[in-house]
């Protein structure tokens, strides 16, 4: 949510990136509402003011005079009014105030659709296979590694069991991707490597968090909506997460952080569900969109000053997790209409998959400034005494389907083997292809 106080100072701009990034609000009735709130608050200050001073009035007198007595019943009244249009003022001021997006960066392009994304850099060569390479699903099929129509069975369309060597080469991805990022000298180099200043070597601690979430922290997170693409538990006021900083952005509620143990890092790992609403018949084949999926995610809270700074040290570790998989991508620029309301500055990373013969998305990293920490109330004690709200990151490490994906299209054989990065050889006992 958005500080009141910027929106009062800057309405046109406000007005504008919100049309920008795609939301139509409306920004004076917000600013109407705001100030009659105001106005009644100091009104209703006036009153209960008022009211303790007779109270010690009449404490003070054997006997309250009948003036006394009228004027109390009257403060009582007025107060109870006046109580009442705040509350009615206050439910419309709240709604209409989470309807603003966060401010974007400058450098974040303008644009109405993903497709005014820009693409900033292209690592890697593309592979040459002496043959046609196939699809992901082709291979895992012939390898038995993924059976999509038992798990229809089971659980319906958009469902998979992941079998064998395929089980294996997830498991190592996540120990590869642990191992690295719980270490502080590799923390150091990949922070030397993409020349950052100024950025903690603290290494990243990791979670495995709750599958659900309640309502309200969720919904004070701003990732409950679209919410017909979520999975909210019958009877209950739970959802099952969409991502694992769902949950760990919001452990945080109502806390107030030391300076000195900033930066708060976090990565975690989440079976995480999605409903996929609106993509009736797109990408049905293999694993590339499911309502269940594996991921292992960043998350960070910082203070004002070194946020900016961790969103560009999280962009640089998904640079080097790619790398290290010897995997070839893009990296995009995400314009105002697709970078997400909570957002700032969004960047996303595509990986070639030689088997559909285009790129397709594997990371994305959000820079959510202090929308989120607003209204869940996570705060930092400066070490002059000053209370401040503290900055959100959230970035992928690995959607872990995807870089299964990736790994099995980029790395295919002619006889439909898979070559193993050698960075995760040592957590496959060494083999080099499965």
């Amino acid at each position: 949510m958005l500080d009141i106080n910027y929106i009062r100072e800057n309405p046109d701009r406000v007005k504008e990136f919100s049309r920008q990034k795609g939301y139509a609000v409306d920004v004076d009735n917000v600013l109407r509402l705001d100030e009659r709130r105001r106005s009644l608050t100091a009104a209703i200050d006036k009153l209960r003011e008022q009211r303790n001073d007779l109270a010690r009035q009449m404490k003070s007198s054997s006997k309250p005079s009948a003036d006394t007595v009228t004027t109390g019943k009257r403060i009582k009244s007025e107060l109870a009014k006046l109580e009442e249009e705040l509350s009615y003022i206050d439910t419309d001021y709240t709604f209409l105030l989470k309807q603003i997006p966060n401010t974007p960066t400058d450098d974040t392009p303008v644009g109405e659709t993903e497709d005014e994304n820009i693409v900033t850099e292209e690592i890697g060569d593309l592979p040459e296979f002496a043959f046609d390479p196939k699809n992901h699903w082709e291979i895992a099929a012939a390898r038995g590694w993924i059976d999509k129509e038992r798990a229809a069975k089971v659980a319906g369309s958009r469902f998979a069991y992941l079998m064998g060597d395929l089980v294996k080469l997830q498991m190592a991805v996540m120990q590869f991707t642990i191992n690295a990022l719980t270490d502080e000298e590799t923390i150091k180099s990949i922070i030397k490597s993409a020349k950052l200043t100024n950025i903690s070597t603290k290494p990243f601690t990791p979670v495995l968090p709750p599958f659900m979430i309640k309502t309200d922290p969720y919904d004070a997170m701003d990732r409950l909506q679209p919410s017909e693409d979520r999975y909210k538990i019958e009877g209950d006021e739970l959802w099952l997460q969409g991502s694992a900083e769902h949950v760990l952005g919001s452990m945080h509620a109502d806390e107030i952080f030391a300076e000195a143990d900033m930066p708060i890092r976090y990565l975690g790992y989440a079976t995480s569900f999605r409903k996929e609403a609106g993509t009736y018949g797109k990408d049905m084949e293999g694993i590339l969109r499911m309502h269940q999926f594996d991921k292992l995610e960043m998350e960070s809270f910082t203070t004002a000053e070194s946020s900016l700074g961790e969103h560009l040290f999280f962009v640089a570790i998904q640079r080097y997790l790619l790398e290290q998989l010897e995997l070839p991508y893009r990296v995009l620029m995400k314009c105002t209409a697709d970078i997400g309301k909570p957002n700032a500055r969004g960047i996303d990373m595509e990986v070639w998959l030689p088997g559909q013969g285009k790129y397709r998305e594997t990371h994305t990293a959000d820079y959510m400034t202090d929308y989120q920490a607003r209204r869940l109330k996570t705060r930092v004690r400066r070490a002059s005494g000053a209370v401040e709200l503290i900055h959100t990151n959230d970035a992928t490490a690995f959607a872990l389907g995807r870089i299964l994906i990736a790994i099995i299209e980029n790395n295919q054989t002619a006889d439909m083997r898979v070559n193993i990065p050698a960075v995760l050889q040592p957590y496959l006992g060494g083999k080099t292809q499965i």
